[in-house]
């Protein structure tokens, strides 16, 4: 199917409703489909999990520091308010029919940006770093020439590039998109069973990772396993290769969320020097931003006058609240002046560079890589996590493509596939039809390895240290 751009994007397909699975209607009239979206996934694990994974901080025993799931609802707020202002202009400038189509757009960048971390492996980014790195070394390795030979002796095909790159290029998005439609298991294969809009939004990179794109950028939007889900949403939304215009919302509620709170979050452990920062920043929002300024100038001269304590992250939390009323003006600016490009899919790069508060993106991303990002405990953290990943990935990898039988438990290849998710294991086992047909001697080299990488992704950071130290012997279960 051919993906390449065409007639620009409509909104009727942009915020489509359908589902995998035809979802069972209930009475409640006031929710739209992306209401009932945030419903299914505001009491599940995936999401529950995100409160133990790290957004800079790893391993915080402080109740003040972000993690993933504070990270994702404050991107989820921002996202809402920049959606009802685009949706309500929308409504003006007649591009949207009807009021209702506004509540949607809201509520679809809303559940979007809840959920687009949901993939992130164990310690952040980083994290993906250490899976990707890992992969590389094993695929040139004389060790993965030997399994993957034995794999085609057995009939199986070689693993084509693609797959390959699905975990040279380990993507927590495209995992996310996995979770959504096939691991976070309820009653069938279609895991959440989302719509196809939401879906869509999600797929910031959409492209496979064999893409002369996913190539240049190491990022990508599906891995080869959801394939068929993307030639759906090609057909029902529209999108091909072109971004969903919610998703210059997500990604640029993501990108406020966190270089404000990066910055706050390193001025509360003391790694910030900010009283030297603002200093240089209130050069620039004198010059450029006048009422700021002045606004928090006065907030300053009070804490100083009412001695209040804590001054420092006082001060700092109303120059967060500042800097994103100036991000977030920027950036609807651009997505109304730029809306024709955005809808024709020409568009490139992402609404907050292109605004008048790129400067300002600068200057905070300047401060997270001078202080938070090169701080000792963060360094020695994302060590320990390098450590522990990779080991985890040698222990399972090389047990689970070495299984050629039924697993029992009396190896230690078999004790080690055991540990893995019940769950997840299930989910290898569904046929075409969600029926648990498929044997585990019968799945070939990339859902094994698929299967590892869903279990070891979807780890807690506190979950993958003791598990590591449990393995290792340096803890008793």
């Amino acid at each position: 199917m051919s993906t390449k751009m065409s007639a620009k994007l409509s909104w009727d397909n942009l915020l489509n409703k359908k589902r995998q699975r035809e979802s069972i209607s209930d009475t409640m009239t006031h929710r739209n489909e992306f209401d009932k979206d945030y419903d299914r996934i505001i009491y599940s694990s995936s999401l529950r999990r995100l409160q133990d994974k790290a957004q800079v901080f790893p391993l915080q025993e402080n109740d003040f520091t972000r993690t993933r799931l504070t990270h994702s609802m404050e991107v989820a707020s921002l996202g809402r308010s920049m959606a009802w202002n685009i949706g309500t202009w929308l409504l003006e400038e007649k591009k949207f029919k009807h009021f209702w189509e506004v509540k949607e757009l809201a509520s679809l960048v809303e559940v979007s940006c809840l959920v687009h971390d949901l993939g992130n492996p164990p310690f952040g980014h980083y994290g993906e770093d250490i899976i990707r790195n890992w992969f590389v070394k094993w695929f040139k390795s004389s060790a993965f020439n030997e399994i993957e030979d034995s794999y085609i002796s057995k009939g199986f095909s070689p693993l084509n590039t693609q797959q390959k790159n699905d975990f040279r290029y380990f993507e927590g998005n495209a995992q996310a998109i996995r979770i959504l439609t096939k691991l976070q298991f309820l009653n069938d294969q279609h895991g959440a069973n989302f719509t196809y809009g939401t879906l869509a939004t999600l797929m910031k990179y959409p492209w496979a990772s064999d893409h002369e794109k996913a190539i240049k950028k190491e990022k990508f939007g599906y891995f080869y396993s959801e394939k068929q889900l993307y030639e759906d949403l090609h057909k029902e939304v529209g999108i091909g290769e072109r971004r969903h215009p919610a998703t210059y919302l997500l990604e640029a509620a993501d990108d406020i969320a966190y270089l404000t709170a990066d910055v706050e979050d390193g001025v509360k452990k003391g790694i910030v020097k900010w009283e030297e920062e603002y200093e240089k920043i209130s050069n620039y929002l004198e010059e450029h931003y006048v009422s700021d300024y002045a606004r928090l100038k006065k907030y300053r001269d009070q804490a100083n006058e009412n001695k209040v304590p804590n001054k420092n992250l006082v001060n700092v939390q109303n120059f967060k609240v500042a800097a994103q009323g100036i991000m977030i003006k920027a950036v609807i600016e651009v997505f109304k002046s730029r809306y024709d490009d955005i809808m024709s899919g020409t568009f490139e790069g992402g609404l907050l560079e292109a605004s008048t508060a790129r400067d300002l993106e600068k200057i905070l991303k300047g401060i997270s890589r001078e202080y938070c990002y090169s701080d000792n405990e963060v360094i020695t953290l994302e060590l320990v996590g390098d450590r522990v990943i990779s080991d985890l990935l040698d222990l399972f990898v090389d047990a689970v493509v070495n299984i050629d039988t039924k697993p029992k438990t009396r190896l230690k290849k078999e004790k080690l596939f055991h540990l893995i998710s019940e769950n997840f294991r299930h989910i290898q086992s569904l046929d075409s039809d969600g029926l648990p047909n498929i044997k585990f001697e019968e799945l070939s080299l990339y859902n094994r390895l698929i299967l590892i990488t869903d279990f070891i992704s979807g780890m807690t950071d506190s979950y993958a240290v003791s598990l590591h130290q449990k393995l290792l012997g340096v803890k008793l279960p």
